[in-house]
């Protein structure tokens, strides 16, 4: 069994080629495997850690494509299933900062009660999910029991808050809500300065009374990712910032799942918070150097000398 469980997204990203202001402007689109659990259990398994990711794909040739991405990285694919419902597709539009998206949902959403049986996740030591796996059922409801089967468990659960108004459909009130069912349960979260100013529309000025506002909902982590400020950690026992390193951005999708795989990783080897971080800050900044997804294995002593 797994020792860290990811459910959620696993999707088609169209990324344009080149920087721009907006899909009028870009031109070409590169397509490659993506979603957020997905990203990040492929790091995992790149950093040498058992992981599994429960997801849907749809039966046609983009959902063969994921899997045998998923598959190839050395994921466990055993609990990622196969709908009638096309495979779901996310349009990027590149930007130095916060990239444009536009989703197309179909089968991403249909996870259902079969995949998240009690007998996978039991031995899990951290199981993860994000907002945008929550934000519709059926895959709503059977995530959060999954989360609550395996705290029950003894798991460490972690949650990734990046809520979108176009994912959410503008109902910020049901994803805090649903987002604060898994932090109190002494979450990790992970949570991107852009992503909390969507959640709670408010302009992050004071790293640390943001990340108090979900300490307080219950969490036993939080890391507030600052682009090129680095991160702020706020924990039971502590706080810190951790400055960013400069780096040529070659593509910014998907940073913040490899920020979060090297942080796990280096969590899961019994390293200290601040460790944590510089794990994720040297896995960041290998994906923003890398156009797509990182395709080679990565040592944390690797990362903790960057």
């Amino acid at each position: 069994m797994p020792e860290i469980i990811a459910i959620g997204e696993l999707l088609i990203d169209l990324i344009s080629t080149e920087y721009t202001d907006d899909f009028r402007t870009a031109d070409r689109y590169q397509r490659l495997p993506g979603g957020s659990p997905a990203n990040l259990a492929m790091n995992l398994s790149r950093l040498g850690r058992d992981v599994g990711l429960i997801a849907t794909v749809g039966q046609d040739d983009a959902g063969g494509l994921l899997l045998e991405a998923v598959q190839e990285a050395g994921v466990d694919t055993t609990k990622i299933s196969r709908h009638e419902e096309p495979t779901t597709l996310i349009l990027v539009t590149k930007s130095r900062a916060v990239s444009n998206f536009e989703p197309y949902r179909l089968a991403d959403r249909h996870i259902s009660a079969a995949q998240v049986a009690e007998d996978y996740l039991r031995q899990a030591r951290i199981v993860h999910t994000t907002a945008f796996a929550l934000s519709k059922d059926p895959a709503r409801t059977n995530v959060l029991a999954a989360m609550e089967k395996a705290a029950a468990a003894g798991a460490r659960l972690s949650v990734d808050f990046n809520y979108a108004d176009k994912i959410w459909a503008n109902d910020r009130k049901s994803g805090l809500e649903t987002l604060t069912r898994i932090a109190r349960s002494g979450g990790l979260v992970k949570v991107s300065e852009v992503d909390f100013e969507r959640l709670f529309e408010e302009t992050v000025i004071d790293y640390h009374s943001a990340a108090q506002r979900i300490l307080d909902l219950g969490a036993h982590l939080v890391c507030l990712t600052l682009g090129e400020e680095g991160c702020y950690v706020l924990h039971q026992e502590g706080a810190f910032h951790l400055p960013a390193n400069e780096v040529e951005v070659r593509d910014t999708t998907g940073a913040g799942d490899a920020f979060w795989s090297g942080f796990l990783a280096a969590h899961l080897a019994g390293m200290a918070w601040e460790a944590c971080a510089r794990a994720g800050r040297g896995m960041a900044e290998l994906k923003l150097g890398t156009v797509g997804p990182l395709r080679h294995p990565v040592s944390l002593q690797q990362l903790l000398q960057a």
